[in-house]
This record gives structure tokens, C-alpha cells and sequence, in this order.
């Protein structure tokens, strides 16, 4: 009777897979065997593509003539220090009692691509047949599952193709566009940096990041202030009084005025002034009033861009630091795969999720989160979450959300404290979604005097809801809009400031005490005026974080989570690889990283480097170009274009490039 071979990605996964199928026989050199099964692995990639001089020795140089290169047959090599794990393979594959070959690998494009590489240089025995498993976490009932529903490995061919083409973009714009600007621009280089040579090194997706950061550090570089000026009333008497916000309207005198810098702030401090004067006695008068409740569901769950950057804000650690922590997670049974785009759960999965809830509450020995679970038993909060947002099989590819799979608690207690803290991260995340709405109540008012709309609001929580699990300073406080700040922010922010957060909030909690015993058309006393000096200030710095949000997002910081979600496309890079392209911009000394803040400024040689692809291929730093051609990966993973489409773009596109290039020698 014939054997079943199974490969994983890693001895430990190995060991994982042999526990659920019960394997218990001695480890042999490289591989596990049973009466039914073997089980052996790869240890990260084992073939990797040939550089340009084993085609031709002659390429090894940098020369023009030999540009570009694109090869026909494609070259792939044993890597060195491997050799010996493959030959273990390759032998295990070509065994003639060998009846079905599981490839195991990492359930995403890049893990198919090990796989696919091993098998194409392996020969495998062309009697066995071949299977993928697909599995979402490293449980043992995950695991079973994958095995016993893996499909034939052709039904992942358009993956592998999408997985090749991806592998020779990034081969073929990298050598032939360094080389080339290399040799266009090095010495050029070199001379400005006062170094003997200088090489320049360019990605599809490594130049594109290089960019967006450079473009941010000049913006701020070269950001003017803006000083105006706004105008505070202060209404009521000697018990109670609040302060409302002049903002102009179609029926102010001040309407499309040139004195004024936007619609709530002067551009002089003498008009402002003048303005106020013009007020000065004149009778006030309630003519709006609108009291509201307002209902803010949780967030959604973890995807990894999500956590990285939640990870960088709290811990201050980077977005590979990140990966590998969840990744260990996973491979410890505690969390799902972490390498995925979606943020919400499968409908499948969503039916079975109060296993994970039990697994929880039996298993983390955590004070803090066995609270939350108990609140939720006494307060038979519902848990059935197919009706919700949190449930959306549109909006899954291969993966759904990261969440704790209330398993793995044997590991625990081994972690790193670290590594606890972001495991407890992700399931108050989860355990939030479980949660009721938080309820805020709200009063908004408009003073009229003269025509001339003064606005207040007051905001407060009223039913905490999800946020016992996420305080307000976990979720990044969602400002309310209230009428006494000072700066006004005409561009993108990142960071929360917490002491103004509370400091807002109590603001709020006065306004709406104050507020709610006012009634529309009542005469209000004016108090007095007063002018707030306001100014513009320049967009943050991205930090280690931001950056795989704004990869994610295609160039675009987004700081509202919920519009983030809707606006959601091809982004840069995929989940698996932008903590390795931002790992490599550092190492290559083109962007430096603080350790303590994780805020991100180019180098010297960083924006140098921008200037030239700037001045020679300007389209490399263009984020939708770059999307565009991740978003031609996934149509050849999604079967809607032929790979040779794809490839045939790819090889016009290089050429083009180098006929505008070479002219301009």
C-alpha cells in the first residue's frame, strides 16, 4: 500500500501537522514517517532565480548593450546553505511508493510560490497526486480539516502563476532599472554623496515607499505657517455661560469677504476685530437647537496592516516585529493566519465562533479578560454575528481576520511578555465586537446675532458599551467636534494627543449640562467676545506603523477607520511583504527609522536616490502604479487575465522605459 507525503513550510509546522494526525515515530534525517505518512519540510525558500551571469557570464558586468535583460527560459538554482534539506525532498518526492503529495505549505501567494519552486526543480513522482492544504489556523481540528478538504493543486495554478509573475516584476524592474540608472547616474551619485562609487537601487514597490516618505519630509520641510484668527462668543450669566464658534454663512456680512482665510477665521487680527465691534450690543437668540443620540458600533477586527500599526503606536516596536510576533502566535495555536487583508469574519467561521468564546473563557487565565466574558454571560449579550458587519464573505480572498482561536493556552505561559501584550491586543478586539454600541448624547446650538451663526456642541458617553474593552485611549479617542479648539488642521495627522483628548471630553461633559436647559428662540446674554489665535500646521511624519497603512491604502494615510474600509483597494505591496520592503529601505540606509518613536525620515542618499528616478522614470514613485500592477497580480490569481497578458505589459512597459532612457544620454 502506497504512503501520503505531506510539506510544510517549517520543521515546526511539521510537528504540528504530526500531532493531529498522530504521528508518534522517531524523527528521521529530515523528514517523519509512519505507516501511512511522511512528513518533511522546507526551511523557508530552497530554490531561488538565477542572477543574469549564470545565463551569461558576460552579464555580470554592468553594461548597457547587455540592457534590458529579459530572459525567455527562465534560470532557478539550489540555494547553498539548503542543498541538503532539498535533496531530503526531492528524494521523498520521487519514491515510487508514494501515492499523494500534500503540498502544505504557507496558505497565501508567497507560500505557494516555495512550494511550486521546490516542486519544479524536485521531479516529483508523476504517478502521485498532488494536494493543497489551505488552513486558517495551526489547530489541531484546522489542520484535520485542511487535510481531509484538500483540493488538487491544479485548483491553485492561477495562485502559482500570479506567484511567478510577481517573483520576475520585481526581478526584472530591479536588475535591469538599477543597473541601468546605475549606470546613467552612479558616478553622478557618488560624487554629490563624496564616495568613491555608488550603485542605485530601485524596486516596484521599495522605490514607490521611498517616495511617499521623501514627498511627506519635503512637504514639512517646506510648510509655511498660517496665522488667522477666530472669534469666540461667550454666552449666558454668572452661573452658568458657554462658548460658541463664529463660523461664516451665505447671510453674514462677512459672506465670500476677502478678509477672511476660510470660513471660521479672519486673515487679520484688525478685521477680526473690527468684526467683533460690529457685534457689540447687538441682541442674541437661540434659533437652532438639536439634541441627538448617537450609536458607534466596535471596530473591525485585526487585519495584519491593522495590528502593525496598532502595534507601533502602543508598543513602539516595527511591522516585521509585529509579523513575526503574531506569526510565532500562530504557530503556538493562539491566534489565525496572520498574513491577510480581510478585516471581518466568514460566514462559516461566524457560525462556529462561540467555540473560540468558550475557548477564551476556559483557557486565559487573565483577570481583565475573564471580566469582559463574564459581563457578557450575565448580560446574555448575543453572539450570533451573521447579520452584522463583522460577517462579509465579499471581502475575504483566502484569509479572514486575525482572532484568537481560544486554543493554544499550553504555550502561553512560555511567551515573552511582549508577545502576551499583543496576544491580549487582538482578543479585546475580538471580545468588542460582541459588545453593545457605545451611546453618546448630543446637543448641538446656534446663537444668531445680527445674521452672524455662532455654533457649540456637546458631546458625552452616556452607555460605554465596546468601549469598557477598547477605552477611548486604545481606539485612538475619536475627537468630538467642539467649538474652543485653537490649531486648526488643514492636513493629515497620525498621532493622539490623550491630555487634549480629556481635556475635550470635559469640555463636552460642561457644554451638554449647559446646553441641554437652553430653548430654541430664547434671548441669550452676550457675555463677551474674544479673538483665538489660530494657524495651520504641516502634515506628521509617517511613522514605521502609518506607512503599511497608507501601502495598504495605495499612497494614502487614512486616519478614519471607517472610511479607510470603504475606500479600500489594490494597495502597495502585499500583507506578507511591506514589512520586508520597509526592513530593506533601512538596511539599504535610503530611510532611517528611530527606535524609540518609530517616526521614518529619508537619508541624504534616500532623497537623492528619489531625485534621480524623479528626474529619469517619475511613474516608479507613482502609488497608483504601483497598485495597478498588484492589482494585475490578483486579476491573474482571480483567472480574469491570462499570465501571458500580464508578462507581455511587463515586458512593453521596460522597453519603453529604456528607449526614453538611453535617448536622453
Amino acid at each position: 500500500m502506497g504512503k501520503k507525503l505531506l510539506i510544510t513550510e517549517k520543521p515546526s509546522v511539521a510537528m504540528e501537522f504530526a500531532k493531529a494526525l498522530k504521528i508518534t515515530t522517531n524523527r528521521k534525517n529530515g523528514y517523519l514517517e509512519s505507516n501511512d505518512w511522511i512528513i518533511t519540510w522546507c526551511v523557508g525558500h530552497l530554490v531561488t532565480m538565477s542572477y543574469p551571469d549564470k545565463y551569461d557570464e558576460k552579464l555580470k558586468l554592468w553594461r548597457l548593450e547587455t540592457l534590458p535583460f529579459i530572459p525567455e527560459d527562465w534560470k532557478y538554482e539550489i540555494i547553498p546553505a539548503v542543498q541538503n534539506q532539498f535533496n531530503i525532498v526531492k528524494e521523498l518526492m520521487q519514491r515510487e511508493d508514494i501515492e499523494e503529495i500534500y503540498n502544505a505549505g504557507d496558505s497565501g501567494r508567497e507560500g505557494e510560490y516555495i512550494q511550486r519552486l521546490v516542486f519544479m526543480m524536485a521531479k516529483p513522482n508523476p504517478n502521485a497526486k498532488m494536494k493543497r492544504v489551505w488552513i486558517d489556523s495551526q489547530t489541531e481540528e484546522e489542520i484535520t480539516r485542511g487535510i481531509q478538504e484538500a483540493k488538487d493543486l491544479s485548483e491553485y495554478d492561477s495562485l502559482s502563476d500570479s506567484a511567478y509573475l510577481r517573483a520576475k516584476e520585481d526581478y526584472l524592474i530591479g536588475i535591469n532599472f538599477s543597473r541601468l540608472l546605475s549606470i546613467i547616474y552612479g558616478r553622478q551619485l557618488a560624487k554629490s554623496m563624496k564616495e568613491e562609487r555608488a550603485s542605485i537601487s530601485v524596486g516596484r514597490v521599495m522605490t514607490c515607499v521611498l517616495g511617499m516618505i521623501v514627498e511627506r519630509e519635503r512637504e514639512i520641510r517646506n510648510f509655511v505657517k498660517t496665522k488667522y484668527y477666530k472669534i469666540l462668543g461667550e454666552f449666558g450669566d454668572e452661573t452658568a455661560s458657554f462658548k460658541a464658534e463664529w463660523k461664516v454663512n451665505e447671510k453674514s456680512e462677512m459672506f465670500e469677504s476677502t478678509k477672511l482665510y476660510n470660513e471660521t477665521g479672519f486673515k487679520k487680527e484688525e478685521d477680526a476685530k473690527e468684526f467683533i465691534a460690529s457685534l457689540t450690543g447687538k441682541e442674541a437668540t437661540i434659533t437652532a437647537l438639536k439634541k441627538s443620540k448617537q450609536k458607534e458600533n466596535a471596530p473591525l477586527l485585526f487585519n495584519l496592516a491593522e495590528i502593525q500599526n496598532e502595534c507601533t503606536k502602543r508598543f513602539k516596536i516595527k511591522p516585521d516585529q509585529t509579523l513575526e510576533i503574531i506569526q510565532n502566535l500562530y504557530e503556538k495555536k493562539l491566534v489565525t493566519y496572520p498574513r491577510t487583508d480581510a478585516r471581518v469574519l466568514s460566514t462559516a467561521v461566524a457560525k462556529e465562533i462561540s467555540k473560540n468564546l468558550n475557548g477564551i473563557a476556559r483557557g486565559y487565565k487573565d483577570n481583565e479578560i475573564q471580566g469582559y466574558i463574564k459581563k457578557m454571560v450575565d448580560e446574555k449579550y448575543a453572539t450570533n454575528l451573521i447579520k452584522t458587519k463583522y460577517v462579509n464573505d465579499s471581502k475575504i480572498t483566502d484569509h479572514y481576520a486575525i482572532t484568537p482561536t481560544g486554543q493554544g493556552y499550553e504555550n502561553y505561559n512560555q511567551l515573552p511578555e511582549l508577545q502576551k501584550q499583543v496576544y491580549k491586543v487582538i482578543v479585546k478586539r475580538f471580545l468588542a465586537i460582541f459588545y453593545p454600541p457605545a451611546e453618546y448624547s448630543k446637543i448641538q446650538v446656534t446663537v444668531n446675532i445680527k445674521e452672524e451663526m455662532f455654533h457649540c456642541s456637546g458631546k458625552v458617553c452616556v452607555k460605554q458599551g465596546f468601549l469598557e474593552i477598547l477605552k477611548p485611549m486604545e481606539k485612538g479617542d475619536k475627537k468630538s467636534t467642539e467649538s474652543t479648539k485653537t490649531v486648526e488642521n488643514n492636513t493629515e495627522k497620525t498621532a493622539n494627543d490623550s491630555d487634549k483628548n480629556e481635556e475635550n471630553n470635559k469640555q463636552d461633559n460642561n457644554n451638554l449640562e449647559i446646553l441641554k436647559n437652553l430653548k430654541k428662540g430664547q434671548n441669550i446674554e452676550v457675555k463677551n467676545f474674544e479673538i483665538k489665535d489660530a494657524e495651520t500646521s504641516p502634515p506628521s511624519r509617517y511613522n514605521s506603523g502609518s506607512i503599511i497603512l497608507a501601502m495598504e491604502n495605495a499612497g494614502k494615510l487614512i486616519e478614519e477607520e471607517e472610511l479607510r474600509e470603504q475606500i479600500k483597494g489594490a494597495g502597495i505591496g502585499t500583507s506578507a511583504t511591506r514589512a520586508e520592503i520597509m526592513k530593506k529601505l533601512e538596511k539599504i540606509k535610503y530611510i532611517e527609522v528611530n527606535n524609540k518613536t518609530q517616526i521614518i525620515t529619508p537619508s541624504e542618499k534616500g532623497e537623492r536616490i528619489y531625485d534621480i528616478v524623479y528626474r529619469s522614470m517619475p511613474d516608479m514613485l507613482n502609488p497608483k502604479l504601483t497598485a495597478s500592477w498588484e492589482k494585475g497580480l490578483d486579476l491573474v490569481a482571480k483567472k480574469e487575465i491570462e499570465p501571458e497578458e500580464f508578462m507581455t505589459k511587463l515586458k512593453n512597459y521596460i522597453h519603453s522605459k529604456f528607449d526614453k532612457l538611453v535617448v536622453k544620454m
